[in-house]
């Protein structure tokens, strides 16, 4: 073959890590080994079950055909209500775009927006996918350090030295994946004067983990604190992590109406609509659904106490306290490990599976997940204590 048969863009794209040590760690349960899995990026809660009857019945009364391909009226008129309830955020139902999750929505504005050689500012530590779909969609990504002294927090020093005339879109995530950090929104406001003196940059907010904030503490959106900035605000959220619908394959993007058409123009030609009944269940989900999601939140708080108590045990991890999501950053350097050997001697040695740091920018920490139960988190710790301990 004279030409190579994949893309230049493809060959780009980093395999993801994640899935590989998820996937040994299915191995040797397959192999009747006992292994704690940490590395998971979804609930471990059920979906509730009125979302399922919803869906259900849906399906019974024959929602098997084609919706709209940016979702039915019905869910976006949802939604719209949702962000007005919750935000004060006044969106119109056509500026807002069902996707197959928040993740392809994302990827949805990357590609209506990014030209090559565009340059996206993404705060590191990050969500490991947010650079391989800039990276798909002929842009570049520009990352900006933050550190634990900072709050995993970007500063308005920061964001000011990082624009230039290629910056085309800021990425926040708030609640983070994986730090678990939340910009309040005194943090928020001090950010709003840098980007108002730079009017073409976008934000894209990804707001997935909203519902999961603890402490007391509530969601702030960016958009909510400037009518200029709003317009120019990419929110980004979905029902996978509050109403634990993962395998649903749920999100949607709320924006000014051209970047809303050009997004559904996109979807018609690749995936079409999101499915027809999971959409029926999403509607319920955002209409009946605050009650459990308090349930589940509660829950997680209360496992991540009992978490950080535990690891905050082990003298050579330093424990980042999460503020939402359900994860812990760890710095592990005083182990003498960088976070792929940490990783995978942690499932060969203790059977814990965790997650390298290195996958989001940062190969000083490992990420654990606390969406398991307590019996779990406090065996893991045991197991992590001991083999630390070992370590020379």
């Amino acid at each position: 073959m004279s030409r190579p048969a994949l893309s230049r863009r493809i060959t780009k794209v980093t395999p993801s890590l994640t899935l590989s040590i998820t996937a040994k760690a299915k191995a040797l349960k397959a192999q009747g080994i006992d292994v704690i899995s940490l590395s998971a990026g979804e609930p471990d809660f059920d979906t509730p079950e009125f979302i399922k009857e919803a869906a259900i019945v849906a399906l019974r009364k024959g929602v098997t055909k084609y919706t709209p391909a940016e979702g039915t009226l019905e869910l976006r008129k949802a939604i719209a209500g949702k962000l007005l309830k919750d935000q004060g955020l006044k969106y119109t139902p056509d500026q807002i775009v069902v996707s197959a999750g928040a993740k392809h929505s994302i990827f949805n504005l990357f590609q209506v927006l990014l030209n090559e050689g565009d340059e996206v500012l993404i705060p590191s530590p990050y969500w490991l996918s947010y650079p391989e779909m800039v990276t798909l969609s002929g842009g570049r990504s520009v990352f900006i350090e933050t550190t634990e002294a900072s709050g995993f927090k970007v500063t308005p020093a920061q964001l000011e030295k990082q624009i230039t005339p290629r910056t085309k879109i800021w990425v926040l995530n708030s609640p983070s994946n994986p730090t678990g950090a939340v910009y309040r929104k005194k943090e928020l406001e001090a950010l709003v004067p840098v980007l108002l003196k730079h009017p073409d940059v976008f934000i894209l907010s990804d707001e997935i983990y909203e519902k999961l904030i603890f402490d007391g503490e509530t969601h702030t959106s960016i958009a909510q604190l400037h009518p200029e900035i709003a317009k120019r605000t990419l929110l980004v959220n979905g029902h996978s992590k509050a109403y634990a619908m993962t395998g649903w394959r749920l999100g949607y993007s709320a924006c000014a109406k051209e970047i809303a058409d050009a997004v559904s123009n996109l979807q018609s030609h690749s995936t079409s609509n999101p499915t027809s009944f999971a959409q029926s269940g999403a509607v319920v989900a955002l209409e009946k659904g605050e009650a459990d999601v308090k349930r589940m939140r509660e829950i997680y708080e209360k496992r991540r106490n009992l978490f950080v108590s535990e690891l905050k045990k082990i003298s050579k991890l330093k424990v980042f306290i999460p503020e939402g999501a359900f994860y812990v950053f760890v710095n592990i350097e005083a182990t003498g490990l960088d976070s792929i050997c940490f990783a995978e001697r942690a499932l060969e040695e203790a059977k814990v599976a965790v997650v390298p740091g290195k996958v989001f920018g940062s190969d000083r920490h490992i990420r654990l997940s606390f969406a398991c139960s307590e019996k779990d988190l406090l065996e893991s710790s045991r197991r992590l204590t001991a083999w630390i301990q070992k370590l020379n």
